[in-house]
């Protein structure tokens, strides 16, 4: 919203004409959703509304659900300009976000290759994943099983609306529209995790399994070591585990639980091993170990 681009175009009529002839992709802010699901949305010198129709792909066939639409409220959105209205003496612009979307959706399928990384937004969660802007409004998710290594509830133990972070593209569904993401592998391998610890220390960690033979503790999203069992403890809660052993070959970390802490506020800081480039395959087992342990190959 703010480049010179952006703030020239939505200053005068003029501007407004020009940005709507070369369809160009401006951005406003969402003032509100109206009663008809329409947006109101604040570009610079004037107020323009999006059509519900147009506010998202997949609205006028059912394939989007309307919160799409009500989540925009307060939040910067991409748009073209489709028509230039007067209302009772005051110039009023018709904006199609889904225009943009749909050009933006366009390029990213002719353009990305499993494996690329990118920088993404979640948008909101669900309990079988992560949605996220991939970039003017593009949607995809992560599914959860895909966020990372350690087993998770529910994604809001890894993100938060709003956050920025990174995502492997999976695969292309050009047929479909659709972009495929993923998001352990970039939270590193066993041994890439495993280095930051060593036998003596004692840290934090997160219960998330709890069976006959001990408690598995989530040390890094993409880390678990067992812990032997106590009593108290149940699966979600934050504890202290003294490391008693590292054994690689067998991909192994003994632990032992030492106390109940309070839980965290916000789900802990992710910790990424690589941001950019393109990944061709990805090994989550050291080198040497006894088990297969999980692999992705991005064709």
């Amino acid at each position: 919203m703010n480049t010179s681009e952006n703030q020239a175009a939505c200053a005068t009529k003029a501007g407004l004409i020009q940005a709507m002839e070369r369809r160009q992709v401006l951005e406003g802010r969402v003032l509100l959703c109206d009663a008809d699901h329409n947006l109101i949305v604040s570009m610079g010198s004037f107020t323009g509304v999006v059509p519900r129709e147009e506010a998202a792909i997949g609205i006028d066939d059912g394939s989007t659900r309307e919160i799409a639409i009500l989540t925009r409220v307060g939040k910067p959105i991409t748009f073209t300009v489709e028509r230039i209205e007067n209302e009772a003496g005051d110039l009023r612009p018709v904006l199609s976000r889904r225009s943009a979307q749909r050009m933006a959706l366009d390029y990213l399928l002719d353009t990305l290759e499993p494996g690329m990384i990118l920088p993404v937004t979640v948008t909101h969660l669900e309990p079988f994943g992560a949605f996220v802007d991939v970039g003017c409004g593009v949607a995809s998710m992560i599914g959860i099983e895909n966020i990372s290594v350690s087993r998770i509830p529910h994604p809001d133990c890894r993100f938060t609306v709003g956050q920025e972070i990174f995502a492997a593209v999976q695969g292309v569904d050009r047929e479909q529209g659709r972009i495929l993401l993923t998001h352990r592998e970039l939270l590193g391998t066993w041994a890439e995790n495993a280095a930051q610890f060593s036998p003596g220390m004692t840290v934090s960690g997160c219960v998330r399994g709890i069976k006959d033979y001990g408690a598995f503790v989530e040390l890094t999203p993409n880390l678990s070591g067992l812990a032997e069992l106590r009593g108290d403890l149940r699966d979600g809660d934050r504890v202290s585990v003294y490391i008693k052993a590292i054994l690689p070959e067998r991909m192994k970390i003994k632990l032992l639980a030492i106390d109940r802490l309070p839980p965290e506020a916000a789900p802990p800081a992710l910790r990424y091993f690589i941001t950019s480039g393109r990944l061709r395959r990805w090994h989550y087992a050291p080198e040497g170990c006894a088990k297969t342990g999980a692999e992705t190959v991005f064709e």
